[in-house]
């Protein structure tokens, strides 16, 4: 069956099916609660592949963290040991809907489509600095993260960006 961006909710996978389910249902890392469990959608190996080839394709990493002129404006953040709600802050005033669906890009292999609020709330489940470079993206890709394995996350976009004023200690209540 052709994977495209029509059809790619067609490859859905069971999360059991999914290699890194480890990181959403193991104690030692992190035990997402079953109702954010089910928001997350695992895509089979070949929508994996999809994506990961339309990366490379369009060549939106060709310059780290991105190919030059393909964003107007990039922002970057560092990942340290104790900036999580930083972090966090920081994606929230990316200013992206929350119930937006994004596509997350692992390797050919691994990929997986999510809420954007389920994304900032688990961040550090989806990115392990050192072992990952996750992509981050929607199809319109005028926005794009790069969680790149040295500890520094990248977001590029083709709108006129300002960071959301954000009602921060409501959101991180949630």
């Amino acid at each position: 069956m052709k994977v495209d961006f029509d059809t790619i909710h067609e490859h859905i996978i069971p999360l059991d099916n999914f290699q890194l389910k480890w990181r959403f249902t193991e104690e030692e890392y992190n035990k997402l609660p079953d109702q954010h469990l089910e928001l997350l959608r695992p895509l089979s190996k070949a929508a994996a592949k999809f994506l990961s080839d339309y990366i490379d394709m369009i060549d939106l990493h060709g310059d780290i963290p991105f190919k030059k002129g393909f964003f107007r404006t990039a922002h970057s953040i560092e990942v340290l040991t104790d900036n999580e709600k930083e972090i966090k802050k920081w994606l929230y005033q990316r200013g992206l809907p929350f119930d937006q669906l994004v596509f997350l890009t692992w390797s050919q292999e691994d990929a997986m489509i999510v809420p954007w609020e389920i994304f900032i709330k688990y961040f550090d489940s989806f990115y392990y600095p050192i072992a990952d470079d996750l992509t981050v993206f929607d199809q319109s890709l005028t926005w794009a993260l790069l969680f790149f394995h040295e500890h520094e996350i990248h977001f590029g976009t083709n709108e006129h960006f300002t960071p959301s004023p954000t009602n921060w200690r409501e959101f991180s209540a949630a």
